[in-house]
């Protein structure tokens, strides 16, 4: 028996709503947000069964006195689609940041990387 249940990872970001709203428009619900009312330090979402929670970086120092890194390549999202290269051009309208063209990779997978609004890669792969 397990000590441990429902993982999820959560992403560190300058500007919350924005980063929320950016994974809402990749069909991510909104699941839970502190506080209700005013300015979030924390909104998680979900796809699936994979959840993804967005914390301010200034709570995350202030609040738990953590020294977390605002910018740069800290986590990677995995998006699995059945169309990379239409996946691909969806996101970036969406304002992804483009990282890498969708290439094939190990001769089985699709991959494409982007970069979410705070810089965080996310990759984009399909099984050929």
């Amino acid at each position: 028996m397990s000590i441990f249940r429902n993982p999820q990872i959560v992403l560190l970001s300058s500007d919350v709503v924005r980063a929320a709203t950016f994974y809402q428009g990749l069909g991510f619900t909104e699941t839970f947000r502190v506080p209700n009312d005013g300015e979030p330090i924390h909104i998680d979402l979900v796809l699936d069964d994979y959840r993804i929670g967005i914390a301010s970086v200034n709570s995350t120092r202030d609040d738990h006195g953590l020294a977390p890194l605002s910018q740069g390549q800290r986590a990677a999202v995995i998006l699995w689609t059945d169309d990379t290269a239409a996946a691909f051009e969806t996101i970036i309208s969406k304002g992804a940041e483009p990282l890498v063209s969708p290439y094939e990779w190990l001769g089985r997978l699709l991959i494409a990387w982007v970069a979410d609004p705070d810089g965080n890669p996310i990759q984009i792969v399909q099984n050929l």
